[in-house]
């Protein structure tokens, strides 16, 4: 590798490097210690040391070459190299390129600025494509060589970034070098002869988390497969943690969420992947997160700067952060004040003449925002005004305060006037009014308690407008936030629920989309409807809105609507209680985006078959237990009661166990906080009841204490009939005591949890989400094994090994090979054996590093046709069930089993004929040959695929599940069992030949070889002689005569006779009948041969097998 130039100020310091060429000008070395028998002794370990501590790839690179000029004591190291063979290039390039040159020039100082010039050319040719993206590409590619040398991983394996670091084994700390690449996380260190090298693949990782202790002040504690590692000693801890974490988070998103992978650019391109480009996708997620934006949007820009307040008459500091469609502002503590800007409503952007660089942005409804003390901010207007079309208004004396007025522009007004045209066409079709207003109108002339403390918070949402703006655009601060824990009024809950959550952008960018969905959704067919038609009348069945056609219509229409619209989620339990509160205050195609919300934004894999999401919530809460309420934590003998108790508190946001006229405010609530509104009330309930949950002797009777807690809560301020209520508001003498009011509990939950950040939350999601998915795979695994296990002989342990094998090696093709045309990423909703499948190419590197016949010379036509012989319905995969039971018949069948075995590798359908294109290769298959005959004789019509798959897997049809289709697999499962070996077909005479050869390849090396060639030329014999006889009786010539000849003489052919004969007679058959063997005559020819028995039923240790693989897995694809 060409180094950049840099001074070597001592040609020999400390002795530590050994001179093998040189010329007048460059001078090649050998580092010591290197490439010397017994290492170089003492010298050889502390130079070791110095290499794995010092942060140069120049000094631990095993040769390097210096540059030099006569009378000079300066040299210049230019390159360096991992092997002498690279280093050879380098210095034979240096000789034909170089050298002729430098005898032109009159001085030294010529020549070495001449030799520095053709250098950097070198590295600039070399690295503009590879290291542009990185901050100090020479730095880089010096860690990339030592990365390399030290791990020796496919040259795919991207390598991100890295960091000095000290890595602890037991008590004693290592210093060393830790490397983050795309797939793994890797360690290495070289201390004193002592050398640790430490590969763990991000997808194994389950817990990963900063910790610390008495010894460790701050680390890093990653956990993979049971075993614990800690890093420390980090110069920027947080920013590596947060590296770590993204990349782990990449490595499941790539393995368990295939469709979010494949359309995002950046992630389906590992070389794409770089430090820089995750932490700016880490900003962009917060940022999305924290204002609610659409997840397209991308943080382009952040701007300190100050934003005039007009109702404070202050200016707040703050960020301004700009994305693609968006301005947006919040002040340093996050919660004093925030804005959102969509450049959809940006009139005019503009800057002052004066000294306050102030950029003012005018939108619709006469408001204007004015931001001071931006930097460089005539080139920020410059883009905003390039990125939004808008031009400079005439004046400069742009008023920023917010008008107050009575005629408040609605912010819903746009949106209905964009997508008026598809409400016209659909108004038969879709509600344009929310089910409250229709059956629940405020009557103003029986005006009571309840309704003028309604009529009070409206006139309190409307001052706060007329300060703060309304729509999209308004100021949000803390008085907006307290006047949402006091419960928004029933006429505005659907705008602000819209405006809180983001929704109103999703419709804005998309109007007309509701309406389409609808019509394209209508009359569908499938799992999903069926499940929604059963829920429509468990929705909030009490409510009238839904005792009616109307609302149930509504209800059917959003459901299948996105079903349609998300077919990955389709249809969920919890969706229909939501959705029907949504639609309780909420236009239909309002209610629709504010579901998208909701199941895309906002509770991100929730509603799915393994509400993974909610699991992640649910581990985020217990944290959160641990850390606010310890003496409940001290109680509770196990923590999954509080999984099991809140499980319907996330699904259905408190929906489910609350009063409706109580749940609504809590619905705010989630709007306006997200996740934290859920989490800090869930902390409050417990606390609460905390000493009658202390109090309880079991799970049973807690639950019951929290139930009856939920029923007593109250919304004294309903407005709701008291026949719509569920929960009582009349006082009751004996009850009244256990009453708590839900305006006082959310105050509750704010004043006491309010410190709990947004960021902790991110952090606690994405670190529990490891665990999450970890702790889902393995419930799967052992559901695969338990399943398994009844029909193989392999141990538990062993089958254990086996399958952490097998979706390893998926697992590595998923690294490396994305564009498989049929590789099938992870299916969850898939049955537990049909989640992971392997494709013939990848059976093939288990089979060499896994099977006891894999020394054959023919071992990638055996993989082949043991690929095809498994492959029953023809999909060109197999799943972890058929691979075992080859495995085991391999290891631990019979006699008969293992013949019947290869006898059935030799006949269709798993037999075909296999000749490599590159006779230079023998028997070696290349992957696209591999490929090919792995799908010969498969191809079939789309409609008979369609048909077969769904015959395989009754439910991979249209979602629904066959039970029929499944009794009949498992009874053809039964039938296999008790296959008779008269029922096999006969082998012909071009499969018994190739039988025969299999038979001397799987031979070749055993220690008894001679006896087994003898055996099998005999059993050979007698089979042909057999054959014979049985033609005579029908032919006066015989087919087989010739070749019965050839076997039998001499009485007992070597190896290459035999082969050599049996090669020579396939062209007989064209003009004479074939003769065919039945699998009974070859097993009792093959019986009388005692060799041959012995050979066959030789126990092999499959354990030791499995240890190998273990190990050698990832060197064999590791670059040769």
């Amino acid at each position: 590798m060409w180094l950049k130039p840099e001074e070597v100020l001592l040609k020999n310091a400390l002795k530590l490097w050994l001179m093998e060429r040189s010329n007048d000008y460059f001078v090649l070395q050998r580092r010591r210690g290197y490439g010397e028998e017994g290492g170089g002794g003492l010298t050889g370990l502390l130079v070791g040391t110095l290499d794995s501590v010092l942060d140069s790839t120049a000094k631990v690179a095993p040769f390097r070459i210096l540059h030099q000029t006569p009378d000079s004591q300066v040299y210049l190291s230019i390159a360096c190299g991992a092997n002498r063979e690279e280093i050879t290039k380098h210095w034979e390039w240096l000789e034909q390129n170089i050298m002729k040159t430098l005898s032109v020039f009159d001085s030294n100082e010529d020549i070495t600025n001449f030799v520095q010039g053709k250098i950097r050319g070198l590295i600039a040719e070399e690295g503009k494509h590879s290291f542009a993206k990185e901050d100090d590409p020479e730095k880089f590619r010096e860690a990339l060589l030592k990365f390399e040398k030290c791990f020796g991983l496919p040259e795919q394996e991207k390598l991100v970034t890295y960091y000095s670091c000290s890595y602890w084994k037991g008590r004693v700390p290592c210093q060393g070098w830790l490397y983050l690449s795309t797939n793994f996380l890797s360690f290495y260190s070289f201390l004193l002869g002592s050398e640790i090298k430490l590969i763990i693949s991000w997808d194994a990782v389950s817990k990963l988390e900063k910790t610390s202790n008495v010894i460790l002040t701050e680390s890093i504690h990653v956990c993979s497969q049971g075993e614990n590692h800690y890093f420390s000693m980090f110069l920027h801890i947080n920013q590596t943690y947060l590296l770590m974490e993204q990349l782990a988070n990449y490595a499941i998103k790539r393995i368990f969420d295939k469709e979010t992978f494949d359309n995002d650019p950046i992630l389906d391109d590992p070389l794409q992947i770089t430090k820089r480009g995750l932490e700016n996708r880490a900003h962009s997620e917060q940022f999305n997160a924290f204002f609610r934006l659409p997840k397209e949007e991308t943080l382009k820009e952040v701007h300190e700067c100050f934003l005039w307040v007009p109702f404070s008459h202050f200016n707040t500091h703050g960020k301004m952060c700009i994305s693609e469609n968006y301005i947006c502002f919040a002040s340093q503590d996050g919660n004093l004040c925030s804005v959102i800007i969509p450049l959809r409503e940006v009139l005019a952007i503009d800057k002052t003449n004066d000294s306050s660089k102030s950029v003012i942005i005018s939108i619709k409804g006469k408001t204007a925002f004015r931001f001071s003390e931006v930097k460089e901010f005539e080139e920020l207007v410059a883009k905003l005004r390039l990125k939004c079309g808008a031009s400079s208004t005439q004046y400069h004396d742009i008023s920023t305060e917010v008008p107050v007025s009575s005629d408040s522009v609605d912010p819903s007004d746009n949106i209905e006037v964009q997508s008026l045209t598809c409400q016209r066409e659909c108004s038969k079709a879709v509600n344009t009014e929310a089910l409250m207003t229709v059956f629940h109108p405020q009557n103003l002339e029986t005006l009571n308690s309840k309704m003028l403390k309604e009529k009070m918070k409206e006139q309190s949402w409307n001052i706060l407008f007329a300060e703060c703006g309304r729509g999209v655009s308004m100021f949000r601060t803390k008085k907006t936030r307290d006047l949402v824990v006091r419960g928004i009024p029933e006429t505005l809950r659907g705008e602000l629920w819209m405006l809180f959550s983001g929704a109103v952008n999703d419709m804005a960018a998309n109007p007309g989309y509701y309406a389409e969905v609808v019509e394209q959704s209508l009359g569908t067919c499938n799992l999903a409807t069926e499940e929604i038609e059963r829920d429509l009348r468990r929705s909030l069945p009490e409510h009238p809105a839904f005792q009616s056609d109307t609302g149930i219509s509504a209800l059917r229409r959003v459901l299948t609507a996105y079903a349609f619209r998300n077919p990955k989620i389709g249809y969920c339990q919890a969706m229909n209680i939501l959705t029907s509160v949504l639609l309780l205050y909420a236009k239909e195609e309002e209610a629709f985006w504010l579901l998208v919300a909701v199941c895309e934004r906002m509770l991100p894999d929730y509603f799915n078959r393994r509400i993974i999401g909610a699991l992640v919530d649910q581990a985020v809460f217990e944290e959160l237990i641990r850390d606010h309420l310890p003496q409940l934590t001290e109680h509770m003998t196990d923590m999954t009661f509080f999984s099991s108790v809140s499980l319907s508190w996330f699904l259905t946001l408190f929906i489910s166990v609350l009063p409706i006229e109580s749940a609504v405010n809590v619905v705010d609530c989630f709007f306006y906080d997200g996740i934290k509104a859920i989490l800090q009330l869930g902390l409050a309930i417990l606390d609460y009841n905390l000493d009658k949950l202390l109090a309880c002797k079991d799970d049973a009777e807690a639950v019951t204490a929290l139930n009856r807690f939920f029923d007593n809560v109250t919304n004294k301020d309903s407005p709701l009939p008291s026949s719509v209520q569920q929960g009582s508001n009349v006082s009751d003498d004996k009850s009244s005591h256990s009453r708590v009011d839900i305006t006082d509990l959310i105050r509750e939950s704010n004043e006491k949890y309010g410190s709990i950040r947004y960021e902790d939350i991110h952090s606690m999601r994405c670190r529990n989400r490891l665990y999450v998915i970890q702790t889902l795979e393995e419930t799967t695994k052992q559901n695969v094994l338990r399943v398994v296990s009844q029909d193989v002989k392999l141990s538990l342990q062993e089958l254990d090994e086996l399958y952490v094998i097998f979706k390893k090696e998926l697992f590595f093709s998923y690294y490396w090979c994305l564009s498989s045309p049929v590789l099938k990423h992870h299916d969850p909703s898939l049955p537990y054996l049909e989640q992971y499948q392997i494709d013939c190419q990848q059976f093939r590197v288990l089979y060499h590093l896994l099977s006891p016949w894999a020394h054959s010379a023919n071992r990638d036509s055996l993989a082949l046709w043991t690929f095809r012989f498994l492959d029953e319905n023809s999909d060109c995969l197999i799943n972890f069930k058929e691979f075992s039971s080859v495995i085991d018949i391999m290891y631990n069948g019979s006699f008969t089993e293992k013949l019947k075995l290869l006898f059935k590798l030799h006949i269709p359908p798993a037999y075909t004929e296999v000749n490599a294109k590159d006779p230079s290769r023998g028997d070696e298959l290349s992957k696209e040959e591999l490929l090919y005959f792995s799908q010969l004789h498969v191809s079939k019509p789309a409609e008979e695929k369609e048909t077969e798959s769904v015959k395989h897997s009754p439910e991979k049809g249209k979602g629904k599940v066959d039970i029929q289709a499944y009794l009949s697999q498992w009874q053809d499962e039964l039938l296999k069992k008790e296959e008779n070996i008269k029922d096999l077909p006969k082998m012909n005479q071009s499969q018994f030949i190739q039988f025969s050869k299999t038979l001397y390849n799987l031979f070749h090396g055993d220690p008894e070889e001679e006896s087994l060639y003898q055996a099998i030329a005999v059993v050979t014999s007698l089979l042909l002689r057999m054959e014979e006889v049985g033609r005579k009786l029908h032919s006066p010539t015989s087919s087989a005569k010739g070749l019965s000849g050839a076997v039998c003489a001499s009485g007992g052919p070597s190896e290459g006779q035999t082969k050599s004969h049996l090669e020579k007679d396939p062209s007989s058959p064209r003009e004479e009948p074939q003769w065919s063997f039945a699998f009974e005559q070859i097993l009792a020819s093959l019986l009388n041969e005692p060799a041959l028995v012995k050979f066959f039923e030789k126990p092999i240790d499959v354990k030791a097998k499995l240890e190998n693989a273990k190990t050698s897995q990832l060197s064999s694809r590791t670059k040769k």
